[in-house]
């Protein structure tokens, strides 16, 4: 998960690391889906679902992988007890975007200067929200 991540977020924010990976999954109401390709991991408490990260891999981007991955952490969610998901994105990942609008989120909220960018100014937070 730790190489698709560090692939997937190339040059853009924070890469996760195989030890922020294992720890994370080991918290309660998290977990994960998918596979070396693409990968998510989100949680679910009282009621809400957080998708954590969405991650694919360059080489098999534009194949529905990372649809796949956000249909079934919806399904999980739901299963969960989840009645709303959201998710962060930063405002320059107009492919994840893109994606995540076409599913029915929206913006609901906006955190300033968010994500730091490495030789250029912090990018937006986009706060995205769904009813199940």
């Amino acid at each position: 998960m730790a190489q698709c991540h560090a692939r997937a977020f190339d040059g853009r924010g924070q890469v996760w690391v195989a030890r922020e990976i294992a720890e994370l999954l080991n918290s309660p109401h998290v977990f994960a889906l998918g596979d070396a390709r693409c990968f998510a991991i989100g949680r679910v408490v009282a009621g809400e679902a957080e998708l954590l990260t969405l991650a694919c891999d360059p080489a098999h981007q534009r194949q529905g992988l990372g649809r796949a991955c956000l249909a079934d952490f919806e399904a999980e969610a739901r299963a969960a007890g989840a009645e709303e998901f959201f998710l962060e994105v930063a405002e320059d990942n107009s492919a994840a975007q893109a994606l995540y609008l076409s599913e029915g989120y929206f913006e609901a909220a906006r955190r300033k200067a968010y994500y730091p960018r490495q030789g250029a100014a912090p990018v937006d937070a986009l706060i995205l929200r769904k009813s199940a």
